[in-house]
């Protein structure tokens, strides 16, 4: 009688899970099940261009490896709301730690309550389990470019180690066919990226090539890279080309550019 009262329990667990579906379970990190803002990049390109289009001037702040911080973020958030000055925001990548769906789906949500819009490029730490499939449909192409008044920014995947060559990191093809097919006489360039050349996403092997397949971009003002957790400035090949790094958000600090037909301007915000 015991064994039978047994099998009915064991019975009648077996059709609970049947019928209530996987939802008494958590997904796995790296299910890929995503709800919510797809294809972020792409739609607040659309804004971006359209708010620059006839733009002078252009101010945006540059924020990276927001990985894990939560807390800071949505301080950065509130933060930046509360001015009324800036065009948009770049993200130079590792909005996550381990590249799970939940990762990103948080990011992305406190992401989603800027006033402005923003785009992110993919990091290294995003690249970890199927975070690349993840940050395609979510944010979109790992290398892209958009105009802002007439500065074409080329944002670009440098996570080279991450892929171990099975793609082409970086993808000079693209590079290449963006330098054919657009029209850059009179645009000024600013590169963006998430690890910066002779780091170890991007040996010395790849680095001399990268930066000079971006130098032949016309006007090339500046570069941007995060990865390092810290405030640098430096001219990795003593050619002028200054390689701006953006801190961790963690270290409550962003970059904050003010582009002029004369030049630029560079801050170092604290929120």
């Amino acid at each position: 009688m015991k064994n039978i009262f047994i099998g009915c329990k064991i019975f009648i667990f077996i059709i609970i899970i049947i019928f209530s579906g996987c939802e008494m379970f958590e997904p796995h990190p790296y299910s890929g099940k995503i709800d919510g803002e797809l294809h972020i990049n792409a739609k607040n390109i659309e804004l971006i261009e359209n708010r620059c289009i006839s733009n002078k001037q252009i101010k945006f702040a540059v924020i990276s490896d927001s990985q894990g911080w939560y807390n800071q973020l949505e301080d950065f958030v509130e933060h930046l709301n509360g001015r009324s000055d800036l065009d948009f925001v770049l993200h130079l990548g590792d909005l996550t730690d381990y590249g799970a769906t939940s990762e990103f789906i948080l990011q992305r949500n406190i992401l989603q309550k800027l006033k402005v819009p923003y785009v992110s490029v993919i990091g290294n730490h995003d690249c970890i389990g199927n975070g690349e499939d993840i940050f395609l449909e979510i944010f979109g192409q790992l290398d892209y470019s958009f105009t802002a008044g007439d500065i074409q920014f080329v944002m670009l995947n440098t996570n080279a180690l991450e892929f171990d060559n099975s793609k082409n990191v970086p993808n000079f093809l693209f590079i290449e066919k963006l330098l054919a097919i657009n029209n850059l006489e009179n645009k000024r360039t600013i590169v963006a990226m998430h690890a910066p050349p002779r780091s170890e996403q991007l040996m010395d092997n790849l680095s001399k090539v990268f930066h000079d397949y971006i130098k032949r971009f016309p006007n090339l003002m500046f570069c941007l890279n995060g990865h390092g957790h810290h405030f640098t400035e430096r001219d990795i090949f003593n050619d002028g080309i200054i390689y701006y790094e953006c801190t961790c958000i963690n270290k409550r600090g962003y970059y904050l550019f003010t582009v002029t037909p004369d030049g630029y301007e560079k801050e170092i915000i604290e929120f």
